[in-house]
Parts: C-alpha cells; structure tokens; sequence
C-alpha cells in the first residue's frame, strides 16, 4: 500500500505537528506499507526524516501553507501526483488556517479524496461540540459562537464523508453518532510517542523543575502556573526552577513574549522557545512535574502520552476531554480546580515534597503509556484501510477495543 499522509510536519510550528511525525515514524515499519507520501505544509528548512532504522520509502510533497485559501487545490493536486492507494488526515478544525476561511477550505479535502474513490479516513483530534470557541482564540461573540457552530456542523458532515473517521476518545463516537448519525465512527485511542526503556525516576542535581509543555496563549496559559509556583516559594525552601516549554499558539502571537516581560521579576523562570524532537526526551527527563495550566480542552492531550511515556508525574485540572482521557486510558496525576492558583500550588507542593507519591505517578503514567504505543495505533489504522480497500464495505460500526486488540466490525 502506498499511503499519503496529509499533515502538518517537523519544523514546522502548525498544529499536530508531533503527532504527523510519529504517525509517520511508525507507519513506516509497518509491513504493507511500501511507501508514504507525506503531503504537508511548506516550510524554509528541510522536513525531519531523520530516522533510525530502516523504514519504507518517503516522499515528501510540500503542498499547502497555513491560512492560505487555495489549500485545498494543492492538497487534491499533490494526492491525484502521488498516485496512493489511500489517504490519512491528521485534522483538527485548525489545522489550515486561524482565518476562518481558509480553515474551513481545507476540511473540504477528505470529501473530495472519497468522491474520487480514494480510500480515506480521517483522524480528527477535537469536534467542535466539545470545543469551547471563547477560550479557544476564535471568538467571544455569543452570536459569532452560533454561526461557527453551525458551520461546523457543515464542516463535519463533510469530513464524515470519509470512509473512516477516527476519534480518540469515546465521548465523540456518541456525539456523532446521535447528532449526525454516522455510522462509520472509530475510536482509536492517542497512543504514546515514545515507548523508552522505564526511567530510573531519579531527578538531576539542583533546583526541581516544573514543565509546561505545548502551544500557550488560547487555552493553556502560563500565569496561572508562575504565580503558583511562587506561592510555593513564599510558604516552603523549595529550589523549584520553571520551564515554559514551547510556543505560541498560532492564535496568540507574541503572547510568550508578553509573559516573559510581565514576569522578569521572577526567578529561575525559563522561556525555550520551540523544542525540536530530538530534544524533548531531555527536558521530560528532567523535570520533576509536568503541569497542564489548561482553562479548558479541544482534544485528547498528546503532551500527557508523552509525560507518560518519560514516566513523569502530572498535576492537571480535572475537566472536559482531559479527565475522561485520563480515566480510559489508565493515566493517573494530581488535580487541581480549572483557574484557581492556590489549588494548582497545591497539586504542585504535593507532588514536590513526597518522593515516593511523584514516583508512584511516573510508574503508573509510565504503565498506561506503554500500553498503548504508536505502533499499535498505527496497526489499526492500516487494518481499516485494508478492510476498506479488500472488503468494498461503505460504512463501519464503532471499533470495539479489548486488551488492545483492534476489532473491526462490518455491517
């Protein structure tokens, strides 16, 4: 099977861009696959294909750019040139643009791959029921809210198009199915970057660093975390350094900057600025606690599949698609109240001063992560493909999963 992947990708700064590359990374092992074509954005330095290992064939088709309004165009050009035997997009309702045009064009896409007969499915990581349009960056307009959704609720019926559409978690097959009555739903968990030999869960040397991880300004903020952080340092003699680690949003430029001068008083406060691949491993190796300062969610969280997989102690707020991905996928941390400071410095504080409970949450977010790796995620996308080309079936009943076996059931 030759696969296209259409999908944001290393170095690029757009949305997903770490799941396409371990989408990739892993579909390349896979033994049907002989080739992937990988049509993504274009970006000034050379896309990461630094691989260990062998792997099938990869090309690369650099065919869209964020918010540009003929992306669709280039994407149906690149699939039609690459000949595949089938198509995979790695969607969110952000993926193409911030502008709502350009947005929306491009979520056109998997309709028309399906009208052309491709066979496709689209992974969609949030549905719009779920997203909270205010703190998401899009609009505070009561009434914008109900034309947006209402649009989207257009935009999802044509990515139901799809042979397959796959969520990660459960709440969204009901959704799709009672309000659009789709019959083609599957849920197929996150899975977990990396599955790396279990840490010693050891801390270096020196003051305990406290992570955020991510694209902040919309819904993940960093005051929050700051101010309790220094809550803590006002009331214990923890060394306790903090670590923002990421970018902005592409719905808040400057909004890192703005944090960092409103916050140059504080101490051991450190800015990275982007993480490249090759160096997550290190700042999730030396953090002590890795903290979601999140308002609210749009999607499974791929930074806690990572905090798991390093065996990393969470501190997040228990709400949305956030806490029930927690409870199904077996991950545990400490919570704290959505917007309240003082609950968050708590959740820290107990993480910080009792060793073994820190150590308990890696074994456990460790465990969960490694039950779930990319290489079985990417298995179950390539046994749907394989059931739609071989099998000619047009719609799917939900997947049922059991002990991470993958059952496809066909109407």
């Amino acid at each position: 099977m030759k696969l296209a992947i259409v999908t944001a990708y290393p170095p690029s700064k757009v949305t997903l861009t770490e799941y396409g590359y371990h989408l990739v990374k892993h579909f390349r092992l896979q033994d049907e696959v002989t080739e992937i074509v990988l049509i993504t954005d274009r970006t000034t330095e050379e896309k990461d294909l630094s691989f260990e290992g062998e792997g099938c064939k990869i090309t690369v088709k650099e065919a869209w750019d964020f918010n540009n309004y003929f992306n669709l165009f280039g994407i149906l050009k690149a699939v039609k040139q690459s000949k595949a035997d089938a198509v995979l997009f790695n969607l969110q309702f952000l993926k193409f643009g911030d502008k709502k045009v350009p947005a929306a064009l491009g979520l056109l896409a998997p309709f028309f791959c399906k009208i052309q007969g491709i066979p496709t499915i689209s992974l969609i990581h949030n549905i719009l029921e779920q997203v909270d349009l205010e703190n998401a960056g899009i609009t505070q307009n009561k009434i914008l809210q109900k034309v947006y959704n209402f649009i989207g609720g257009m935009l999802t019926r044509f990515v139901l198009a799809s042979d397959v559409v796959a969520v990660t978690i459960s709440k969204y097959v009901s959704i799709l199915e009672k309000k659009y009555k789709a019959r083609n739903i599957a849920l197929i968990p996150h899975g977990s970057f990396e599955t790396p030999p279990e840490p010693d869960y050891s801390l270096p040397a020196g003051p305990k660093q406290v992570m955020a991880f991510g694209k902040f300004g919309t819904y993940k903020r960093v005051e929050i975390l700051i101010e309790a952080v220094e809550m803590i340092r006002n009331r214990s003699t923890e060394d306790i350094e903090i670590v923002i680690a990421g970018t902005d949003s592409p719905n808040t430029p400057g909004y890192l900057n703005e944090m960092a001068e409103k916050y140059a008083h504080v101490s051991q406060l450190k800015f990275t600025g982007y993480v490249a691949e090759e160096d997550v491993p290190r700042f999730f190796g030396e953090s002590a606690v890795a903290v979601f300062p999140y308002t609210s969610t749009t999607g499974s969280s791929g930074v806690l599949h990572q905090a798991g997989s390093y065996g990393k102690a969470v501190a997040l707020p228990d709400l949305g698609d956030l806490g029930i991905l927690v409870r199904e996928e077996g991950y545990s941390g400490e919570f704290f109240e959505p917007g309240n400071t003082a609950s968050l410095a708590d959740a820290i504080e107990r993480i910080l001063v009792d060793e073994a409970y820190r150590i308990n949450l890696g074994q456990t977010n460790y465990k969960a992560a490694c039950s779930l790796p990319m290489s079985d995620i990417t298995q179950m996308y390539t046994d749907y493909f394989k059931a739609i080309k071989y099998k000619n079936l047009p719609t799917f009943s939900p997947i049922t999963t059991k002990e991470n076996e993958t059952v496809v059931k066909t109407d």
